[in-house]
């Protein structure tokens, strides 16, 4: 009996340090890249911090005191992390630099600061910002569009939302980064980037994927959705949008990124599929949208994602204004 107990006794113990050590490498990492320490001071602060850890696990005896000290460390660390707020006012770059926000007056939405940019090149465009109006009465169809520029096992999402008036809205949930910033996916999860959400005209959000940037591949699938359900769905995108213009929020790159945002979305507007391993490897999600029966499965997967694969019909149609309509015909469940 007495070596069960000192048995239990040595696990609990390993996985306790095991515990502590992750969280120690946590907050090393946390004090490189995310904004707990100036610029300037992160990386020497970091090595400091380790230092001191590893001094600490070293010299301080017994082994529960030492234990003591490191817990201590970390939590300083996680307190620190948990009290960055995020913010509206920065400078941030001109492709996320507007919040939308939007007004409702019955079925009719007035949505503000839709980014509707005129490209030249990925890097110089005609910056424009509009207010759109869009009758909910009117919400007929969702499509997803999955963009691929390296890993076939990542993408990014988009949302786009059709009206029976020809207009169509795209929405995509991504980093909003400051005029000297770039991302880097590593930073993502370290409350580097609040949370940015874009709506805005297809010509703009897809044809700079398809016409402007260098080995980006563009598929867009047309949602099984009632029109009951898009309209849910839409207005839970609305208000998050709106919100943040109020209160802004952090970006994640694993709990609140493009593709689990979603999800919280398809969640709060009705019942949702369980959880899947593909919403993080999410350059699998059409496999598990065409396993759900969520998307057209009249044809094999192959087939469809030669079919929905939309690069050549956007350049083809270039800045034309029935651009949205072009780039679905012959598309599975969209027409022509």
């Amino acid at each position: 009996m007495r070596s069960a107990v000192r048995r239990g006794h040595r696990v609990a113990t390993a996985v306790a340090w095991v515990t502590l050590v992750g969280f120690l490498t946590w907050a090393v990492l946390a004090l490189a890249l995310s904004p707990i320490l100036p610029e300037r001071f992160a990386t020497g602060g970091a090595a400091a911090f380790a230092v001191v850890a590893l001094g600490a696990g070293v010299v301080v005896r017994p082994w529960r005191r030492a234990y003591a000290v490191l817990t201590i460390l970390v939590t300083g660390v996680l307190a620190a992390f948990f009290s960055l707020t995020a913010s509206n006012e920065r400078d941030w770059a001109p492709d996320v630099a507007r919040a939308p926000w939007a007004t409702f007056d019955g079925d009719r939405v007035t949505l503000h600061e839709v980014r509707n940019f005129d490209y030249v090149t990925e890097a110089d465009y005609t910056e424009r910002w509009e207010d759109r109006t869009y009758d909910l009465s009117r919400l007929a169809t969702v499509d997803l569009s999955l963009t691929y520029w390296g890993s076939p096992h990542i993408a990014h999402t988009i949302v786009s939302f059709g009206f029976t008036d020809g207009q169509y809205l795209a929405v995509s949930i991504e980093t909003r980064r400051e005029r000297t910033e770039s991302y880097s996916a590593t930073r993502g999860f370290f409350r580097r980037y609040e949370l940015a959400y874009v709506f805005a005209d297809e010509r703009d959000l897809l044809r700079l994927r398809t016409n402007y940037r260098q080995g980006e591949d563009v598929y867009l699938f047309r949602i099984h959705a009632t029109p009951e359900r898009a309209r849910a769905l839409f207005l839970d995108y609305l208000n998050t949008a709106t919100e943040l213009a109020r209160r802004p929020g952090w970006y994640n790159a694993l709990t609140g990124n493009c593709t689990t945002n979603i999800r919280t979305h398809v969640q709060n507007s009705g019942p949702a599929n369980p959880w899947s391993w593909q919403l993080l490897a999410n350059g699998h999600l059409d496999e598990l949208l065409y396993a759900r029966g969520a998307i057209d499965t009249s044809l094999p997967l192959a087939e469809l994602k030669t079919r929905v694969w939309i690069n050549d019909k956007a350049r083809a149609a270039g800045q034309v204004p029935d651009f949205s309509t072009r780039i679905r015909d012959g598309v599975p469940g969209m027409g022509g």
